[in-house]
């Protein structure tokens, strides 16, 4: 961890200080005024490390405004840079072909520095637009062979990476609900990343929640930000009322004349984190009928490793967020198998991966609106 943090900090520190020489020095304005940019910058850089470290403890009605405007400026910055960089290259290869006097060269980087900055002002504008208003509801058709005829159409609203904190609040959580509950889901599932704080905290913000109802019930799987903010403590808050939390477990969806297994197993991040109940799909799967169709609850794509060989017919992750941020899911692509949508991954073995309901870090969604699947079994 302190290796992590060491490298976040060097990694925080160079972006600030690029920006700094790119949109501020480079740009020669006057003494003053640099020192002042200089300064602000430095600031912005700083409240950032403030919130990564104090989020958690932050109550979710309380700073909200702060810590949106501290991550949407990351969010800023993370495309600044990218139109910096280019802004950079255009300027080398001009200067390849020709030397302008001093005078012009300023005005031309003055010029396209501003478009460059207002560009990306511009895309983190969207993307917060997207993050507070967008919410799609697909429909998500799915074949499972082994599937009882008289389960097909059942359908399963999936929520996942919600993130209930001092972003995301009671009036997302209600909003979320109600949504669920548009389409009249036989069954719900909440596929982790759920919170980030404690459940004292967050008590009052995860309220609306308990609002969910299904035909099936309303189940839930830990992601790894569980394990940062409580696990063993949201387990017992949820499961007390009414939420059935999945752990290493299985449960019979349907009647005595059609039904399927429903495998729940913890987050990959439980086993690092000395948490302790482990992912443990052998004993969840212990005694099943290998003639029934299974589903499998499992908060990272990745963890479909473990399947391999059970001969399950479909999971349902989240953890990517559909990358969130253009292009952050190339980044997300090199940890986990998939990004986003419905794969085949092994012989009849298929894995779904929502983009989720909720962000994490800056409160942008940009190229990947947020959803709640409507999975349809066929």
């Amino acid at each position: 961890m302190f290796l992590f943090a060491a490298a976040a900090l060097l990694v925080l520190f160079a972006m600030h200080r690029y920006f700094w020489a790119r949109a501020v020095r480079a740009l020669e304005f006057r003494r003053a005024l640099r020192r002042g940019l200089g300064v602000l910058v430095a600031l912005l850089g700083a409240g950032i490390v403030v919130v990564f470290a104090f989020a958690r403890r932050t109550p979710a009605d309380a700073g909200g405004s702060e810590l949106a405007f501290v991550w949407i400026w990351f969010g800023f910055l993370f495309y600044a840079l990218i139109a910096l960089v280019l802004v950079q290259l255009a300027e080398w290869i001009a200067l390849g072909k020709q030397e302008p006097d001093a005078g012009r060269r300023l005005f031309l980087r003055r010029a396209a520095t501003g478009a460059g900055l207002a560009g990306a002002g511009a895309v983190a504008w969207s993307g917060e637009r997207s993050a507070s208003e967008e919410l799609l509801r697909p429909e998500v058709p799915v074949r499972l062979e082994k599937l009882p005829r008289a389960l097909a159409g059942l359908r399963i609203a999936q929520l996942t990476d919600m993130h209930v904190g001092p972003l995301l609040g009671e009036a997302y959580v209600r909003r979320v609900v109600a949504e669920t509950l548009r389409t009249k889901p036989d069954l719900v599932v909440i596929t982790g990343d759920l919170v980030d704080g404690s459940v004292a905290g967050l008590r009052r913000a995860i309220d609306p929640l308990f609002g969910l109802s299904a035909r099936f019930g309303v189940y839930f799987v830990t992601g790894n930000h569980e394990y940062y903010s409580g696990a063993e403590e949201w387990i017992e808050y949820l499961s007390a009322r009414g939420i059935r939390v999945l752990t290493n477990q299985r449960v019979s969806i349907g009647d005595a004349g059609a039904s399927f297994d429903l495998v729940g197993i913890p987050d990959h991040s439980a086993r690092g984190l000395g948490a302790p109940r482990a992912p443990d799909l052998e004993r969840a799967l212990s005694g099943r009928d290998p003639e029934r169709e299974s589903i499998l609850l499992a908060h990272q794509p990745r963890q479909i490793q473990l399947a391999r060989g059970h001969d399950l017919g479909l999971q349902l992750s989240g953890h990517t967020h559909g990358g969130q941020l253009w292009p952050f899911g190339a980044l997300v692509l090199a940890t986990q198998p998939y990004l986003t949508g419905l794969h085949r991954h092994a012989g009849r073995t298929q894995v779904f991966v929502s983009r989720g309901v909720g962000t994490w870090g800056p409160p942008m969604r940009v190229g990947n609106p947020a959803e709640i699947p409507d999975i349809i079994l066929t």
